[in-house]
């Protein structure tokens, strides 16, 4: 098959997308090698999804055992009084863990038969890709060629301008780096990964900070969500700095302390830590695109849905490609272009679907989505052709807390529904649990179901799910978005979904 070329499949990249491309196409019986310069696993398993999982589930102890469990009768169980939370030990685990993802990694290539070659690639041609590895003092040059060759190279965190922004503050990947919990920290930006690193820094008893640069986070996201999750960052002692148009510098005082001074002239001072999740950037600056005939749009590599580039013989998916930057996207990608290249007759039209892609943030609490936004819906269908339920309760988890019901952590649910079969486009949750209910949900979205089909399935009582399936049926009816309604929800399945209209 590889005919004059040293591999059939050579991919730029171990992330996650293309690790799985290249794993697919070795099935096929493809000759397959696979280029990095750092840690298998790429992002997700070393800075990203993974480490990320295993401190938001620390934080969720911590805050499990600060201000729940006296509720379910346990006593001494305050964390600050009576448990001793250790960091280090926290982060030794968690980087064990991470080591033995990179070497299962390691042995699945070897497994199937993939080629690992360690250094950093850049095109010679449309099927050359030049390798060059440090070996101490010394560059090693090698030359590998392909018939096909796939970019998977994946992003990285970038800086914003602004005096001793570069120098005195952390990315993300900074974030996992950290050897000792920040007495105060200021986490800079809008997005899923600020609002998961400042919930994790609180939850553990890091005095935060939220700097935005507009008026709330998540902005991208359906304005239920949006409001839900800055209500819930305040009620947990976020302190959030809005409007401030960024951050113009960060000033290091004698002492190691640091003051965060914001374009609209706010000061956070006393800080031990900055860290920056304004936005990431592809991988492209070392690739030599040019030499393989590879089209730059104005930050991504140019991709149709089959991932093709410009070039016949070159691939891209994932980060560099800044369609949907999720992992499982990039590993379904990377599946459906080995399909098509190495599978049998039938996949050769193989792509990935990117509509109705489910995701969730581990934010505190947590928030699950797929599908459109209310405002994206109207913008679609038209503003009288979409009907919107909505519900907002407290989890049966806090029923039996002492305390007023409205001081109770809410989850908030909305189903939106287009046109006269009410098809549901769009389904958005925040709150406990919405990370594990939203893939069912996801499955029944993108297979085109409708709000009939919910209601028609049995709900599970009692969860916070079931409010998904019965939601509008012991109450008013739904209408149009224009009328801005709230149906009431009288589900039997607990004493706070009685009070859920917004």
């Amino acid at each position: 098959m590889t005919n004059n070329y040293d591999f059939d499949y050579l991919v730029i990249g171990a992330g996650s997308g293309g690790i799985a491309s290249a794993k697919r196409a070795a099935g096929y019986g493809a000759k397959v090698a696979v280029i990095e310069k750092a840690r298998l696993g790429g992002t997700c398993v070393n800075v990203g999804c993974v480490p990320k999982k295993v401190m938001w589930n620390a934080a969720s102890i911590a805050e499990l055992l600060k201000h729940d469990a006296k509720q379910y009768g346990f006593e001494g169980t305050n964390i600050a009084e009576n448990i001793q939370f250790d960091f280090p030990t926290l982060k030794k685990k968690r980087d064990a863990y991470i080591q033995r993802l990179n070497g299962i990694y390691g042995n699945g290539f070897t497994s199937a038969g993939v080629t690992s070659i360690i250094g950093t690639g850049s095109f010679v041609d449309a099927h050359t890709v030049q390798v060059l590895e440090n070996e101490g003092d010394n560059v090693i040059k090698t030359f590998v060629s392909a018939r096909h060759v796939l970019i998977a190279t994946g992003g990285r965190p970038v800086f914003p301008p602004g005096e001793g922004v570069e120098e005195h503050a952390i990315s993300s990947d900074g974030f996992f780096d950290l050897e000792d919990l920040p007495k105060k920290v200021v986490v800079v930006g809008a997005g899923y990964i600020a609002v998961e690193l400042a919930g994790v820094l609180n939850g553990l008893g890091t005095n935060t900070h939220l700097v935005l640069r507009k008026g709330n986070a998540l902005r991208e996201f359906d304005e239920m969500i949006m409001i839900n999750l800055d209500s819930e960052m305040i009620r947990q002692g976020i302190t959030i700095h809005r409007n401030t148009a960024g951050v113009a510098a960060i000033k290091v005082a004698d002492d190691g302390s640091k003051t965060v001074v914001t374009v609209s002239g706010e000061r956070i001072e006393g800080v031990d830590c900055v860290l920056m999740a304004v936005g990431r950037t592809p991988n492209v600056e070392t690739l030599n695109l040019v030499a393989g005939g590879v089209k730059l749009g104005r930050k991504f590599i140019d991709v149709d849905e089959y991932s093709n580039t410009s070039s016949p013989s070159i691939y891209a998916l994932g980060d560099v490609c800044g369609v949907v930057e999720l992992t499982p996207m990039a590993i379904a990608a990377g599946r459906r272009l080995a399909d098509r290249l190495f599978g049998p007759e039938e996949y050769q039209n193989a792509k990935v679907s990117y509509e109705h892609v489910p995701t969730v943030v581990f934010s505190h609490p947590t928030i699950g989505t797929i599908g459109l936004s209310e405002q994206k819906a109207i913008e679609k269908y038209g503003e009288h052709n979409i009907t919107v339920y909505r519900s907002r309760f407290a989890n049966l988890f806090y029923g039996i807390f002492d305390m007023d019901y409205d001081d109770k952590p809410k989850t908030a649910m909305k189903v939106i529904c287009a046109g006269n079969e009410e098809k549901v486009v769009g389904l958005h949750v925040i709150g406990m649990g919405s990370d594990e209910m939203l893939q069912g949900f996801g499955v029944a979205v993108k297979m085109g179901c409708t709000k009939a089909d919910l209601d028609s399935c049995v709900a599970i009582h009692p969860t916070a799910s079931e409010e998904l399936v019965t939601m509008g049926q012991w109450g008013k009816s739904a209408q149009a978005t224009g009328a801005k309604h709230s149906p009431l929800n009288g589900s039997p399945s607990s004493e706070p979904l009685l009070k859920s209209n917004m």
